[in-house]
């Protein structure tokens, strides 16, 4: 719809429509709020207590082809190898950087 913004406006127009929109923004602003508590609550905050909570996690054995690295101690593949230490130890790509 084409709109000629060189016309003079209507004052009562832009007056009803301004209500309108404070009237709308009030009444997202609570649905907002609704989201964002039911959003909240799932989150778990740092120390709670998970004594009753059940953790099932299948930890894999390091592989053969792979190596931890001897300065942040993450296990890293073999591709990912920088160099080995004097004494031995490996460092990875990302802590040679």
């Amino acid at each position: 719809m084409a709109q000629d913004y060189d016309s003079p406006r209507n004052k009562d127009e832009d007056e009803e429509s301004l209500q309108a929109l404070g009237k709308s923004s009030q009444n997202s602003s609570s649905d907002i709020d609704d989201d964002e508590n039911a959003i909240a609550e799932d989150y778990e905050l740092p120390g709670a207590d998970l004594s009753n909570e059940d953790a099932s996690v299948t930890v894999i054995p390091m592989q053969g082809d792979e190596f931890i690295c001897s300065e942040c101690f993450l296990v890293k593949h073999r591709s990912q190898l920088a160099y080995t230490t004097a004494d031995g130890q490996p460092v990875c790509k990302e802590c040679a950087a």
